[in-house]
């Protein structure tokens, strides 16, 4: 059995600073909650026994920095492979913008629709579609190629929400789990040979 491990990065805001839309384009460090959240998904991963045998992030230095903690604090030694397809949404118009900037122009009910059913505001990209293909593809070769192993990805959290059409039911995932993983938080796919299976999502170390 195969197991998909999606992981989005830890804290890129320090406490107080206000939050802000960061996509592909804004290369932002991890600040020490953020390492702090890496060391803590690392040691749970070694908790619970499910330590990654490959690791995968994005070219964003978070994800690649988290990547750093996680071997830190698990005891491995694995050196992250980065793809592009991991990389950040680009928000557009509303990339760097504040919360407020960003429902202002998209209004209330389209953050809505985002936050609870990964429905992509006009102005962001890639398409969900394309972002869907790519897992597809990703997971499955993985399940072919890598089986009996467990595979740890590291992104950001628009990209990591699509993970979960990999089950199959992509709108009935973000009913039942929300789309959202928190900073730091993952979730867990499996796969049994024919389909890839939800096994958690957002559980946060």
């Amino acid at each position: 059995m195969t197991v998909l491990i999606v992981a989005r990065h830890g804290n890129t805001f320090e406490p107080g600073e206000p939050p802000r839309r960061i996509g592909q384009r804004t290369d932002l460090p991890l600040t020490a909650r953020g390492i702090e959240h890496g060391r803590n998904l690392g040691a749970y991963l070694k908790k619970i026994n499910l330590l990654p045998s490959r690791i995968y992030t994005s070219e964003l230095r978070r994800t690649r920095q988290m990547a750093e903690c996680v071997n830190e604090s698990a005891g491995i030694n694995l050196p992250p492979q980065s793809m592009p397809m991991f990389n950040e949404l680009d928000y557009g118009p509303d990339e760097n913008q504040t919360e407020d900037k960003v429902i202002a122009r998209i209004g209330e009910s389209a953050m809505s629709d985002w936050e609870e059913k990964a429905i992509m505001p006009q102005g962001w990209s890639p398409d969900p579609q394309t972002i869907a293909r790519r897992w597809k593809d990703f997971a499955d070769h993985i399940a072919a190629t890598q089986p009996d192993s467990v595979v740890l990805v590291i992104t950001s959290n628009g990209i990591a929400r699509f993970a979960l059409g990999l089950g199959g039911d992509f709108e009935g995932a973000c009913r039942s789990f929300g789309p959202k993983l928190a900073t730091g938080g993952f979730g867990v796919l499996e796969h049994d040979g024919q389909n890839w299976q939800i096994q958690s999502w957002n559980v946060r170390p």
